[in-house]
């Protein structure tokens, strides 16, 4: 048997998973996507040991690791796709990121009012000494002096 046909069955594989990952939105796709990607490479794995005849059979032993770890992201990916799906009910890529853009926009502060209210604190010692139970004090914001919304804490 040549040595090109599973070597182009194999980067056939492999560009139809690189395009999965690049043009699919759905999480659970792109995770699909990434396993036909290392199926291509499990596949090239042993058409190279078996085209090499390998005594030692490195290929075939490389390819039953990848599969373990294969295995082992699928299960973290999932368990990860799952989790946001629960807390933010969609696992669509693009609204994933536009959400958490919009979510560190919410928990930035502004400039302007953060100047305004340093130059109008007199009292500077309380921002180096503790409280008299032993713990740091808040810088006078309402948030604590974290930066924070309750929003981005309760996802946090």
């Amino acid at each position: 048997m040549h040595l090109a046909y599973p070597a182009v069955l194999a980067a056939l594989l492999f560009c139809v998973g690189l395009y999965g990952v690049l043009a699919r939105r759905n999480a659970i796709l792109v995770l699909m996507s990434v396993e036909l990607m290392l199926n291509a490479v499990n596949l090239n794995l042993v058409a190279f040991d078996v085209w090499l005849r390998d005594t030692l059979h490195s290929g075939q032993a490389l390819t039953l690791f990848t599969i373990a770890i294969a295995a082992a992201e699928i299960g973290i990916g999932l368990a990860i796709v799952l989790a946001v799906y629960r807390n933010r009910g969609t696992s669509d890529i693009d609204r994933l990121r536009d959400t958490a853009e919009t979510d560190a926009a919410e928990t930035l502060p502004d400039t302007a009012e953060t100047d305004s209210a340093e130059n109008t604190d007199t009292n500077t010692d309380t921002d180096t000494d503790t409280d008299t139970d032993g713990a740091e004090p808040t810088s006078g914001r309402a948030d604590g002096g974290t930066g924070k919304t309750k929003k981005a804490e309760a996802t946090t």
